[in-house]
């Protein structure tokens, strides 16, 4: 590609604020999701495991060759993406999904050594909630693009519309709110406490499988 993926994600971020489905973001739940367009709330409603598959997909969807690593033993992955006929990776790519807390500067450093480590020039964070402006401030004085929910949503409307409907079913197909266990790779069941009555998933494979997320929405 004859720009940097950073300069290209960057441009029209601020127009992208500007489209009708940015309003909607901050509105309640709705009592049925709709699954027939992009707005915030579907994309806020994806598990972590289908919005990095979704990351990859639109990478795809760019032109890049994508590799899926994982990045820890706490779940996650790293997505490299390669130039056409590239034997190595150009950009390292995090995703971190739906959060009611804005993303802060400490992955977005742990992202900065993760691209040191591999020699590799650029870096993309991808999430579907929002950046604090730390985080923004330091992303912007290294090779980093912070792309939120509203910006992500701009950039799927900037392709050509048949990409942007196979994103969208493939989104949407199966279960894609249910958390997948990040250790057994199996989908979680709702539980509660059973001292505080505090909602929580929880691995099919307890107690094997200690692995928990909260559930909040």
């Amino acid at each position: 590609m004859p720009r940097s993926l950073v300069s290209v994600l960057t441009f029209g971020a601020f127009a992208t604020l500007a489209l009708p489905f940015a309003r909607l973001i901050g509105r309640r739940k709705r009592s049925k999701l709709d699954t027939a367009q992009w707005t915030p709330e579907l994309l806020k409603q994806l598990e972590w495991r289908r919005f990095e598959e979704l990351c990859a997909a639109y990478f795809q969807a760019l032109g890049f060759r994508t590799d899926v690593v994982p990045a820890g033993p706490g779940g996650g992955v790293d997505i490299n993406l390669y130039e056409q006929g590239a034997a190595r990776a150009s950009t390292l790519v995090h995703c971190q999904p739906w959060n009611a807390y804005r993303v802060g500067i400490k992955p977005v450093r742990g992202l900065l050594g993760a691209m040191a480590s591999g020699n590799v020039g650029e870096g993309v964070m991808v999430t579907s909630g929002k950046f604090t402006q730390e985080a923004r401030d330091f992303a912007r004085k290294e090779k980093i693009s912070l792309v939120d929910g509203a910006e992500l949503l701009g950039k799927f409307a900037d392709l050509a519309p048949e990409k942007a409907v196979g994103l969208l079913r493939f989104a949407t197909q199966g279960d894609f709110q249910t958390p997948t266990c990040p250790t057994c790779a199996l989908k979680m069941i709702p539980r509660k406490s059973t001292t505080h009555g505090r909602k929580f998933w929880g691995c099919r494979n307890y107690p094997s499988c200690k692995q928990t997320f909260s559930n909040t929405l």
